[in-house]
């Protein structure tokens, strides 16, 4: 189940982003809560707009993320994003410690992490093969996922104490102090044991030879458009579990925590469920996951208590993650390794980039019909577009079979 662990390089690259996601964790719910504080009666949009211009840059510039990440040795480029990130949240964190922060400087760091982010996220996703092979790629990406979302558990539960006791500020330090362990898992890797690929040189029209790439695989492009559509409607967890824990069942900063941490728990299990299969996984498994995840999202948009949503969070963050690990995998198998930069970064674009255009939409909706009718309305949009998908892609299922049967046939006579 955690074979990928027997590679030094990946348990120092997977330790270091065990206490930099927990950190990170921590500074998203911190943030939310410093943006409603900010934001006073216009709560809803500022969150949207926060969480929007965060993923801005992915969309304006996410594919020359994918970009950069063939064309440099990608833990060099690690190393500096890491670093860029962590400065960023210590000037958040004097910010709010001096009681100077005001909702235009979140909307502007926001944006800044953003722009680091878009090299980062191609990098760090295409850097795992060059860690641990093809072969232990899916169970990589699955204990990636089950690292990421186990930070997602501690984090939000110890920030919405931490707010609650001693303020937002101190969250944001430590959240910078975290990226430490991320810079020096990277500086102490050895470098000789690293699967590199030759960097790409530098030439014209490489963005463009990526999506001509991607363009000509039907397989590659049917997932790009699911992910981007239930991305966009239905997995807007930071903006909706922090709006309906407020604004529908009045709760305060301990009992969001515990709602974020509670997704975190089903995210958890599906990543380590994922792990556990630890095989190339399949189309349909992509789309019964999309399907029920949809359902499930819609089903907890209409739950009449607080616990009766914080329950129902479970079962969707399980299968959020096999849908998201399940995408992750089929894209990053199917590629070439020196095109895998430039596709990621697309996949990433796709993924995350599409917040800027679903977040505010999300924080409008809220302000406008609530929170619950945009959580409903955001499922069903998700669930409709899986099911075209499939539509789209049963022909080919079943054409080609028959196409290989009849050639057989004839070569037969």
């Amino acid at each position: 189940m955690f074979r990928s662990l027997r590679n030094r390089n990946y348990r120092l690259f997977t330790g270091g982003q065990v206490v930099s996601n927990t950190g990170t964790w921590m500074q998203r719910v911190a943030q939310d809560w410093l943006v409603l504080e900010l934001a006073h009666g216009n709560g809803g949009s500022a969150l949207g707009i926060t969480t929007g211009l965060q993923f801005l840059p992915l969309l304006l510039f996410g594919l020359w993320g994918g970009v950069i990440a063939d064309r440099y040795p990608k833990r060099r480029v690690l190393m500096l994003t890491q670093t860029a990130m962590g400065v960023l949240a210590l000037v958040l964190g004097v910010l709010a410690v001096t009681g100077t922060a005001q909702v235009w400087h979140v909307y502007v760091l926001a944006f800044l992490l953003g722009l680091a982010t878009v090299v980062d996220n191609p990098t760090r996703q295409s850097f795992v093969v060059e860690m641990v092979g093809r072969e232990d790629l899916p169970n990589a990406i699955a204990l990636n996922s089950a690292t990421f979302n186990g930070a997602r558990l501690v984090g939000p539960a110890v920030a919405g104490v931490l707010i609650a006791a001693i303020g937002t500020g101190p969250v944001f330090f430590v959240n910078a102090a975290s990226f430490a362990a991320v810079l020096l898992g990277l500086y102490l890797m050895r470098t000789g044991e690293l699967r590199t690929v030759d960097p790409v040189a530098r030439a014209k029209g490489q963005l463009r030879e990526g999506l001509r790439y991607v363009r000509g695989r039907a397989d590659l492009m049917l997932v790009l458009v699911l992910i981007g559509v239930v991305s966009m409607f239905a997995m807007n967890f930071q903006i909706t579990v922090a709006l309906i824990s407020r604004q529908v069942f009045h709760s305060g900063a301990s009992t969001f925590g515990l709602a974020s941490t509670m997704m975190a728990v089903g995210a958890l299990t599906g990543a380590l469920l994922a792990a556990r299969r630890a095989t190339r996984p399949r189309f349909r498994v992509l789309i019964g996951s999309a399907l029920v995840f949809s359902l499930l999202v819609t089903v907890g948009g209409l739950m009449p208590s607080y616990w009766s949503y914080v329950v129902s969070l479970v079962p969707a963050g399980i299968a959020m993650m096999t849908f998201t690990t399940s995408a992750n995998a089929i894209m990053q198998l199917g590629v070439e390794p020196e095109m895998r930069g430039r596709v990621m970064g697309l996949y990433m674009l796709v993924f995350l980039g599409t917040n800027p255009l679903g977040a505010p939409m999300v924080g409008w909706m809220s302000q406008a019909f609530g929170p619950r009718a945009t959580v409903v309305v955001g499922g069903v949009v998700a669930f409709a577009a899986t099911v075209a998908v499939a539509l789209a892609a049963m022909p080919r299922a079943r054409i080609r079979p028959t196409l290989a049967r009849l050639l057989a046939a004839t070569a037969d006579r």
